[in-house]
């Protein structure tokens, strides 16, 4: 089996030993990603670009994303995000679901981690 690692240069990835993206066994594994900026629906837009980014270099695009898990450390705060969501996925929705939980950075407001169909 090939595996493909993709990496994004990301803080993180560094210094704790982990890629964006693993591509393996027909899928593509996005890790948990958080975005930039202040508010949970602009780090939610910026986490979304770049897992779109990570998705793209596997070959593959949010059209083929067959699972999404977000995690919030505030519930509350997930019903600003849905209109994005909604957007980035369109016709092609995956299973979803929510976890409110502590972040690596009580900065971060989101989380998200998908499974994509590789091609």
């Amino acid at each position: 089996m090939t595996i493909k690692r993709i990496s994004s240069g990301g803080e993180y990835e560094a210094k704790i030993g982990y890629c964006r993206a693993v591509v393996a066994g027909g899928f593509v594994h996005v890790a948990g990603t958080v975005g930039q900026g202040d508010s949970v629906t602009e780090q939610c837009a910026s986490a979304l670009e770049t897992i779109g980014k990570a998705l793209g270099e596997a070959g593959v695009g949010f059209g083929d994303v067959v699972r999404v898990t977000y995690m919030l450390p505030d519930r509350s705060e997930f019903e600003a995000c849905w209109p994005i969501l909604s957007d980035t996925f369109g016709a092609n929705p995956p299973a979803a679901t929510m976890i409110e939980c502590g972040l690596i950075d009580p900065k971060y407001r989101i989380e998200i981690e998908v499974t994509a169909l590789a091609r």
